[in-house]
């Protein structure tokens, strides 16, 4: 029995690398305005997802320029657009493009597609269509900020969700708020440098370290506390700078932020295999989960919503990463506890998993550090 698990361990510590190799998941920001029988709309669209579902690089060098994007223009606006449906009421708005411009997000290039919407009439209600990516790209997220009358509402579009109607004239509040708390969920899940760094923490929790060596806990109130206090800090930590990241009090370069996001997962998992902290982890978790807060902040960040729209999304979205979180721990903990007392898991579970994340996440800091992408065997 002992073997079975210690072998779910393992694969369950290389499955997150080797998914992490994978292509990133992404996001598109649509804002529609509307006024009357008209709705103006922009959509914020990932260059990198453009190249991969129409081809915009027309030289193939690897650079997109602005005379490449232009002239692609027709094909992008024919692609996306008829990926896009509004209906006001029961009758079908007809969608008409418009410029093309360029803006940067937090993860990369934009092209900036703007259109006009003429609907038969205006209603109280806006039925939208989504399907950009879905096809391509089931981790594909779409962000909708809509304003009417003077109030402005978030959605979140998924292969799930791709098609939601929207009251005008009273704002769904529980709505919004629960589709960023599943958006949080689903944002710790899909983010493996996270998810690492807090598993490379908790991977020796469940031990004490005595002579140069480990050794398994027998104490399941005392594992349990280290694991409370480690979770805890990290939730305080991430949850303090997500929120001033989110509200713009404090602005970090996203490369410096995601550079430093991969070094911890690295330092962690040294520290696994060359103890150095053993006592007091937490205070690890704390430092670097200040940090982390500023990678999850990205989301909301490139939104661009007012105050009173961001709160509300900031606390569902905030709830949603700690529920994704302790989920995550829930199933990673009894597993770990089951396997303390054999004598394989120190070096195979622990050590071995351990030099696994240091080079995985060698790859992210060098990455993000020096702005590249390296092969993957």
């Amino acid at each position: 029995m002992a073997r079975w698990l210690s072998l779910c361990l393992f694969i369950f510590l290389v499955l997150i690398p080797v998914n992490a190799a994978a292509h990133k998941p992404s996001d598109s920001y649509l804002n529609l305005s509307v006024a009357g029988d008209r709705i103006d709309g922009q959509w914020d669209i990932a260059l990198r997802d453009l190249e991969f579902a129409v081809g915009v690089d027309g030289d193939g060098d690897g650079a997109i320029s602005w005379a490449e994007l232009q002239a692609r223009h027709t094909a992008i606006a024919a692609y996306t657009l008829a990926r896009l449906s509004i209906s006001a009421g029961a009758a079908a708005c007809t969608v008409t493009p418009g410029e093309q411009l360029v803006d940067n997000h937090s993860d990369g290039t934009y092209a900036v597609l703007r259109f006009a919407a003429v609907c038969p009439a205006s209603g109280d209600t806006l039925d939208i269509g989504y399907g950009l990516f879905f096809d391509l790209d089931p981790q594909h997220r779409g962000l909708l900020q809509l304003t009417s009358g003077g109030q402005t509402r978030t959605a979140i579009f998924a292969p799930s969700s791709g098609r939601q109607r929207f009251a005008l004239d009273r704002p769904d509040v529980l709505a919004q708020g629960y589709d960023f708390l599943v958006n949080g969920i689903w944002h710790i899940w899909i983010g493996f440098d996270h998810v690492l760094f807090l598993l490379t923490l908790l991977l020796p929790a469940m031990f004490l370290r005595r002579g140069g060596r480990w050794e398994a806990n027998e104490s399941i109130r005392a594992a349990s506390g280290q694991v409370l206090k480690i979770v805890t800090a990290f939730t305080l930590a991430h949850s303090i700078t997500l929120s001033l990241a989110a509200l713009g009090t404090i602005d970090l370069p996203t490369r410096l932020v995601e550079s430093v996001i991969a070094a911890s997962v690295v330092i962690a998992a040294l520290n696994n295999i060359y103890p150095l902290v053993t006592r007091r982890l937490w205070i690890v978790a704390f430092a670097f989960g200040l940090v982390h807060g500023f990678g999850f902040a990205s989301v909301l960040a490139d939104l661009g919503l007012p105050q009173g729209a961001l709160v509300l999304a900031l606390l569902g979205f905030n709830i949603g990463v700690e529920i994704g979180q302790l989920a995550i721990v829930a199933a990673f903990l009894p597993l770990a506890y089951l396997l303390r007392a054999w004598q394989f898991y120190p070096r195979g579970g622990l050590q071995l998993g351990s030099a696994l994340v240091v080079a995985v996440a060698s790859v992210w800091l060098l990455e993000r550090a020096l702005n590249v992408a390296l092969p993957v065997l």
